[in-house]
């Protein structure tokens, strides 16, 4: 390792060939309308040049807390008093319904758990639907391998996003509505300067909270409860956190789990992913059925059910709900409910299944 330190580029120049690789791929990525962009760029990059025997070291563990505290902020604002309200009525098939998503998500990591070279708990967070991008950021933290859950959450991601569009046209007959009703967060944006603020508030208190109360992955989960408190009482506003630090911090955490692939991990991601495949298809069917179940206890259309209950890709959900002229806040409320159940479950998960089911780290 003292050899690679020596060798050209030094550390500032291979930094700077990870960044603007980053960049590139990142605007690449974009325009190819590939979901949370710079996470996936991060990730790629960071493999290639790791591989390459080009990449730095790592990343600083004060770089990931920070990139979790934003990530946690921007699903926590994602809670808005409009959009859980419009399930209140209905609060509890849609908790149950979301359970059982958990529960399906769950039965599938344990299922890859089962593959030589995956512990179960890296198969439940790899699997988990809900959160990609919260998931990939704790899942080192409660002691999951980062670079396969990475792979397969965004594979997830990838195919849920690919599928939808066809899924709702082909089974549940959507149209396309010119005009369709607006977005859940219709205010006017907020300046910039207020997300910043917003950003740090809940990461200075939210940080400090978690570790004062042992939560685990606290670096995401302080700030994600913090922010989710203050925007569904109303205190935020239309506050959001700037796109280009969400970038930034994405792919931070890409480059965490980049960094650490070797050609023996590459290998192993590469034979999980068939049997990660079919177990992610077999979620989906599994999730549309709980549409279904949803659509006949709470009256929603059965369009609308499948897309509150589809396993992730909440953007992808937003646009084509908007789109096909459906209801468009309660789809997106229980797309969030179980984004925040998902994250602030998966450390009590973690927990149960690392200690019940041990396996190769």
């Amino acid at each position: 390792m003292a050899e690679r330190s020596t060798r050209w580029p030094g550390a500032a120049g291979r930094w700077a060939l990870l960044g603007v690789l980053t960049a590139v791929a990142t605007v690449a990525l974009t325009v190819l309308a590939v979901p949370s962009a710079a996470l996936f760029a991060g990730l790629l990059v960071a493999t290639v040049v790791a591989l390459a025997g080009l990449g730095p070291r790592a990343v600083a563990p004060r770089a990931t807390s920070a990139a979790q505290a934003v990530i946690g902020v921007v699903i926590g604002l994602l809670a808005r008093p409009e959009t859980l309200g419009a399930v209140a009525a209905d609060w509890l098939p849609v908790l149950l319904i979301s359970v059982g998503t958990l529960l399906a998500s769950m039965a599938a990591g344990l299922l890859m758990g089962l593959q030589r070279g995956v512990s179960p708990l890296t198969g439940v967070l790899a699997q988990t639907a809900g959160g990609a991008s919260g998931l990939v950021a704790i899942s080192r933290d409660l002691g999951g391998d980062e670079r396969v859950v990475s792979v397969v959450q965004y594979l997830r991601v990838g195919l849920v996003t690919a599928a939808m569009p066809v899924v709702a046209v082909v089974g549940y007959g959507a149209a396309h509505v010119d005009g369709a009703g607006p977005a859940p967060t219709a205010e006017p944006a907020a300046p910039w300067w207020l997300g910043i603020a917003v950003l740090v508030g809940c990461s200075v208190v939210g940080v400090p909270l978690a570790r004062l109360l042992h939560v685990p992955a606290g670096s995401l989960l302080g700030p994600m409860v913090v922010a989710a408190g203050l925007s569904l009482a109303g205190l935020v506003g239309a506050a959001s956190v700037p796109s280009l630090v969400v970038d930034l911090a994405y792919a931070v955490i890409g480059w965490q789990a980049g960094l650490r692939f070797t050609r023996a991990a590459l290998v192993t991601v590469l034979r999980v992913l068939p049997l990660a495949t079919a177990l992610i298809l077999a979620v989906i069917v599994v999730c549309a059925g709980l549409g279904l179940l949803l659509s006949w206890v709470t009256g929603m259309t059965l369009l609308e059910g499948y897309l509150a209950t589809t396993p992730g890709g909440i953007y992808a959900v937003l646009a084509t709900a908007i789109s096909s002229g459906v209801d468009v806040t309660s789809v997106v409320a229980v797309q969030v409910l179980r984004v925040l159940l998902m994250l602030l479950v998966a450390p009590l998960l973690a927990r149960v299944v690392g200690r019940r089911a041990p396996g190769p780290a």
